[in-house]
């Protein structure tokens, strides 16, 4: 008989037997047995001292040891160890109020539970496995409201020494999602997993260079069946990548940017049925995103045709337009060989269609910053675009959506310029005020201030009026002049917006970048 089956029968005789007992005595009406029992359940919940502490790690330490000997004696006859296992599975459950009182964990460190309690992960029997993995799920669950954090963080420490990381990922390969048990046991893996990083930030490049988590997330994630591990799996997957240049390296070394591409592709054209699912669809989006972020996982986007998709996804209005927004303006920053593309696939038609206002109407998310999000996207788009397709056919298809329909490309442009410039000279009325105030605060703050209020925005709508005008083109340049004459506004005050972005134009990407960065902006400055 299966080892498993026969601890699980096992359990469920005791349970039976314990619910009999009970059925027993309330039809025998005995309250004071009743009450009796009540004050040794109050009793019980009583906050653990160091005393009590070591008495459950003692009782831990000799059931785990009587488990290991009667393996050893009868490794052939699971039923000659099936009630030391029990015993042990028992264990570990009363370990759980460990996790009330996370002020002991250095003296459970000193008292050596953990480098037993971690083997438990590679315990031949996967129920006790998945014992072990609900109860780390339950001490590394740290309480944000913690006085002293340190405690978790030394339990961290010590787990990650012991090896828990690699233990607890190869536990997840022989666990089948398709009994409860085991898939609730994968769930408190990736919980387990989650704790940790929150613990110790420096987990999420650990995990994934000590162990085959990111191939395990990237099989997950691809399954079409939408669960909550599925949602779970999507929601690591976005953290491991989040802050993390090697983990976005390594995830689209293993072809992960066509697995997510084939995760997002599911909702091209149909929308997530709960708020769960369509939850676990911007995890996925946020992946995308992230991976988008070194420029061989850009070209591995291209080759997997993610230009083609997100297109698609925009067209079809569903709920992941916006989604797909976003993911483009993250492929084409800094990337002409994705502007192109996009250009080659008829990627300006829909683009500027959302551009101009015909955005589909989010019921869900009837919110101004939704709206404002991706008008912002979009700019930003088009701003990738100018910086990306600098000659050729595929620039005169891009300034002739601005010349098309009486210039109304233009008068967009202009209107979302009125706005931005209108919200930063509010802000920086209100920095200056401040400063009249007394209250200290330097350039640097004074100008992220103003990134916030919608500078930034403003500076890339100054960049996309400098390509405008320097392609020499009477019409357009004309209703330029004339929407800036109607608003009190001349080219001076663009001018002095791209001043601001010149001057402030960082090194991030290498001194030969930001000088060539510099030298365009300093060119729509003199041309204008």
């Amino acid at each position: 008989m299966d080892t498993n089956l026969l601890l699980k029968r096992k359990r469920e005789i005791n349970s039976d037997s314990d619910q009999y007992e009970q059925d027993s005595t309330q039809n025998g009406i005995d309250l004071s047995l009743l009450e009796s029992l009540e004050q040794s359940s109050s009793a019980s919940a009583e906050p653990l001292d160091l005393r009590a502490a070591k008495k459950l790690v003692i009782s831990f330490e000799r059931r785990l040891r009587e488990n290991l000997e009667a393996r050893m004696k009868h490794p052939d006859r699971p039923d000659r160890f099936a009630d030391s296992e029990v015993a042990l599975h028992e264990e570990l459950d009363r370990l759980r109020t460990l996790a009330g009182a996370p002020e002991l964990y250095p003296d459970l460190i000193s008292l050596n539970l953990f480098p037993p309690l971690v083997g438990l992960l590679s315990h031949d029997n996967s129920d006790i496995a998945a014992d072990t993995v609900s109860l780390l799920s339950d001490l590394t669950d740290a309480d944000e409201d913690l006085e002293d954090p340190e405690p978790a963080v030394a339990l961290a420490d010590c787990l990650i020494e012991n090896n828990t990381l690699e233990l607890i990922v190869q536990n997840l390969t022989r666990l089948s999602e398709s009994d409860p048990d085991e898939a609730n046991a994968v769930h408190n893996t990736l919980a387990v997993i989650e704790n940790l990083i929150e613990l110790k930030l420096a987990v999420a490049d650990m995990v994934c260079e000590r162990t085959k988590i990111l191939r395990w997330l990237l099989g997950r994630i691809k399954t079409r069946e939408f669960d909550a591990n599925k949602q779970y799996a999507s929601e690591i997957l976005a953290i491991l990548l989040q802050n993390s240049v090697a983990n976005q390296k390594r995830f689209g070394q293993i072809n992960g940017v066509d697995g997510v591409l084939q995760a997002v592709s599911f909702y091209k054209s149909r929308d997530p049925k709960s708020s769960d699912e369509e939850e676990m669809l911007e995890n996925l989006f946020d992946c995308l995103c992230c991976l988008l972020m070194p420029v061989e996982n850009k070209e591995k986007f291209m080759k997997s045709e993610g230009v083609e998709l997100m297109i698609i996804i925009i067209k079809q209005k569903k709920t992941a337009y916006g989604s797909a927004i976003r993911a483009l303006d993250f492929a084409m920053t800094k990337y002409p060989p994705a502007c192109e593309r996009f250009v080659d696939v008829l990627g300006l038609k829909t683009v500027f269609s959302a551009f101009m206002g015909k955005l589909p109407i989010d019921k869900k998310n009837k919110k101004e910053s939704y709206q404002e999000e991706l008008e912002e996207r979009l700019i930003s788009l088009i701003a990738s675009l100018f910086g990306g397709v600098t000659r050729g056919s595929r620039r005169d298809r891009l300034l002739s959506k601005f010349v098309e329909n009486e210039c109304e490309k233009i008068d967009r442009l202009m209107e979302f310029y009125i706005r931005y410039s209108d919200r930063v000279k509010a802000e920086t009325e209100r920095l200056n005020k401040l400063e009249l105030d007394d209250l200290e605060m330097d350039e640097d703050e004074q100008y992220n201030r103003k990134l916030e209020a919608g500078l930034y925005t403003l500076q890339l709508i100054a960049v996309i009026l400098g390509h405008i005008w320097t392609a020499e083109h009477s019409k357009m340049r004309g209703r330029i002049e004339l929407l800036l004459k109607q608003n009190k506004l001349t080219k001076e005050d663009v001018k002095d917006i791209l001043q601001e972005y010149h001057d402030n134009i960082g090194d991030l990407d290498g001194p030969e970048e930001k000088e060539r960065a510099q030298a365009q902006i300093q060119k729509f400055i003199f041309a204008l």
